[in-house]
């Protein structure tokens, strides 16, 4: 729509009607907020997972352990660590308390028995998984915020449509009335001839 023809919806005519005027500060509205809150949306929800990635980063430390029996193949498992690259295996580790300690964790693929990985602990000194990296936190922060940000606008045109189906509900009753009192007037000129 022409940007003259949506501005002379906000000035009164002759066929002005509340309903078109009220249609049109909807649309107006809504285009705002599309632009300003979907990416306010976005950022905030990519940060707050940028956030929650670095908090659990500073919350796990590595150790060094040994795997103690041979992973489970796996098939399609690629042994360069790659995508689908990490195994279930049972590896030792020292606690602080200098006691011995074996768990199940995620190891690379080509590991076997004796090899030398890092385990993830939190600050119990229990077995994590491992923190995500730099680059799987960036795409998953852009992912979630992409997604928040999409969202919002689904939301608020949703909220736009179910406007302007009131806003016509209301334009249809006053149609209504207006035709009918129009049939009254013409069936009264009609009788008279």
């Amino acid at each position: 729509m022409p940007l003259g023809r949506f501005l002379a919806r906000f000035r009164r005519g002759p066929l002005w009607r509340g309903c078109d005027v009220a249609q049109a500060w909807l649309v107006l509205v809504t285009a705002l907020l599309i632009a300003v809150a979907a990416p306010a949306a976005g950022v905030t929800a990519g940060q707050a997972v940028a956030d929650a990635a670095a908090r659990q980063s500073h919350a796990r430390h590595g150790v060094a352990a040994v795997v103690t029996e041979d992973p489970p193949v796996r098939i399609g498992a690629d042994p360069t660590g790659g995508v689908g690259g990490r195994v279930h295996a049972t590896v030792r580790w020292t606690a602080a308390d200098g006691t011995a300690r074996t768990g199940v964790t995620t190891v690379p693929a080509d590991l076997r028995a004796g090899d030398r990985t890092t385990a993830w602990l939190d600050g119990r000194g229990a077995l994590v998984r491992n923190p995500v990296t730099d680059g799987e936190a960036r795409i998953q922060s852009i992912a979630v915020g992409t997604v928040a940000a999409g969202g919002t606008c689904l939301l608020l045109l949703a909220t736009e449509r179910a406007g302007r189906a009131l806003i016509d509900r209301r334009r249809y009753a006053l149609w209504e009335r207006e035709w009918a009192a129009g049939d009254t007037q013409w069936g009264h000129r009609e009788a008279g001839w």
